[in-house]
């Protein structure tokens, strides 16, 4: 921070949202810290001409520093000349970033990540919503620090309007010199919703220390794999500049999630795929996305959510650390933490050997094919107590364990095939490379849903990438990609199965499932469940 001139702040808000208070909260709380400070607002119709703003210049240096001169503020915000840039509607974020108003090496933005839709996008006969995600990009692409959330919800929750939840959000950015307490002194000084305001302010406050946070932690990754690569040029050097970031991230992940060797394998997979784009890429106009898009979606799928996995994060000591603040315990007071399980036969399959774990599942398939409900064992687990804690860290230590057993092995094989598939892809068109790639993000969840997600991808793999009818490559890509929108639209499946058909594939086979009939008496309950396997089509 500059101390010798004003720290420039501009907030934009639409009607009702409570802009000129937040305008004069800042005010007040820069004059109860003994800081000159000026303030000028210009209003805005949102759906024209924009947003209200209310532009405010603080001089960083406190008046008792500057033995009696006075600073000159100027009325009206230069463009690239912020430091500070909110705004309560993301769409008004972008319009202001597109007036030249945020520098993308000096100016911290705060926004919501709301939409408040304007005149023209209601006017279109179908869906004529401005993307999301592409003004998320402009706002990244045009800021030397962004800070995006769900205002409305934060404010939603306490019971409060968005003003006070974007004061705290510029509290925790650290854009001006005060402290928090004395932010909250000016909301408690308002009187009338003092308290709900209070609760919206610590709410962003602490969302927007928590991203703070979790980039610092980002950075101090990629800046540790960094420095080991001068040690190892072998680990990071052989990539090239724009996948090295992320590389370094997915490394580090699959490090802490099993080991050494792990991580190393990590990266001779993605050596693989880096020589079949430079293969189909041979000038790098692509600038290495496959590279890149596998290195994200791979770090994930091999450090996939397991018993063992799970135990490990509720045992560590920022786990308890975060419970205790998301209560607001004091140091004093106790805290009991009672952790619900409830693992049934495939996570116990999991960690054994393929011969058993095969075994295992066939006696439970015979079960529910009998009518049986799916065996589970629900455990309620004091994690707060020695012994709780001590069957945590028991499980956690199961990682040693975690390769000999029937889902790791499983889940390399499905690795690889994917893996295969996007370097045959990429040799063949950088575009088809990368929408393989892309497939990767199929793979969230756990139980069902990544099941499903893994088995959506293998479909495509094996029908889409290898299917024989298409023309082009671009036609190809062109369905693996309608096929991933689809598969992400709804969880039945049905616009999947939609898209296949219309690229020319056969639909996903039908599976047996078990439906829950229940037999009702006249006047009585209704009897016990019976399962019977069906035709679900």
């Amino acid at each position: 921070m500059n101390l010798d001139r004003p720290i420039t702040v501009l907030v934009c808000a639409l009607g009702g949202e409570g802009g000129g208070v937040l305008a004069e909260w800042l005010v007040d709380t820069a004059i109860a810290a003994g800081h000159s400070v000026q303030s000028t607002s210009i209003p805005g119709v949102a759906q024209r001409t924009g947003a209200t703003t209310y532009y405010i210049e603080v001089f960083a240096r406190p008046d008792a520093e500057l033995g009696g001169r006075k600073p000159v503020f100027s009325l009206t915000p230069v463009p690239g000349a912020l430091d500070l840039l909110v705004s309560s509607e993301l769409l008004e974020t972008a319009r202001q970033i597109g007036s030249g108003m945020s520098d993308a090496v000096r100016t911290q933005v705060i926004s919501s990540n709301g939409r408040s839709l304007t005149t023209a996008e209601k006017m279109q006969l179908a869906d004529g919503r401005a993307s999301s995600e592409v003004l998320m990009n402009v706002v990244r692409a045009h800021s030397a620090q962004a800070f995006v959330l769900d205002m409305t919800a934060i404010a939603q929750r306490a019971g409060t309007v968005i003003s006070a939840v974007l004061f705290g959000a510029i509290a925790a950015s650290g854009a001006l010199p005060f402290a928090r307490d004395a932010y909250r002194q000016t909301i408690r000084t308002g009187g009338r919703g003092a308290e709900a305001s209070l609760r919206g302010f610590d709410a962003a406050f602490d969302a927007v220390a928590e991203l703070r946070d979790a980039r610092v932690a980002v950075a101090g990754a990629v800046e540790a794999v960094a420095g080991a690569a001068h040690e190892t040029p072998v680990l990071l050097r052989e990539f090239p500049a724009p996948t090295r970031e992320i590389v370094a991230l997915g490394h580090a992940r699959v490090l802490e999630y099993q080991d050494a060797r792990y991580a190393q394998c990590y990266l001779e997979r993605l050596r693989r795929v880096l020589a079949a784009e430079r293969t189909g890429d041979t000038a790098g106009a692509n600038e290495f996305a496959t590279t890149c898009e596998t290195a994200r979606h791979l770090a994930l799928w091999m450090a996939f959510d397991d018993i063992v996995r799970v135990a490990e994060l509720k045992c560590r000591a920022s786990r308890f650390a975060r419970v205790r603040a998301e209560v607001r315990a004091g140091d004093a007071e106790l805290l009991r933490v009672f952790d619900h399980f409830k693992p049934g036969v495939a996570e116990f399959a999991a960690l054994l050997p393929n011969s058993l774990a095969a075994a295992l599942t066939r006696w439970e398939r015979r079960r529910i094919a009998r009518g049986r409900t799916a065996l589970a064992l629900p455990i309620k687990l004091p994690s707060h107590t020695v012994i709780g804690l001590l069957a945590l860290r028991a499980l956690a230590a199961c990682k040693r364990l975690r390769r000999h057993g029937s889902r790791f092995g499983a889940e390399q094989a499905m690795i690889e095939r994917w893996l295969a598939a996007v370097e045959r892809g990429a040799r063949e068109d950088a575009a088809l490379g990368r929408a393989l790639a892309e497939c990767g993000r199929l793979i969230k969840g756990y139980g069902a849903t990544n099941e499903r997600g893994k088995d959506n991808l293998l479909h495509v793999v094996e029908h889409l990438a290898g299917a024989a009818h298409f023309e082009t490559a671009g036609a190809r890509t062109a369905a693996i990609a309608a096929a991933h929108r689809a598969a992400l639209a709804d969880d039945a499946g049905k616009a999947f199965d939609q898209a296949l058909v219309q690229h020319g594939v056969r639909p996903r086979p039908v599976r047996e499932q078990p439906v829950l009939w229940v037999r009702a008496r006249p006047g009585g309950r209704a009897g016990g469940p019976k399962r019977k396997p069906v035709d679900a089509g």
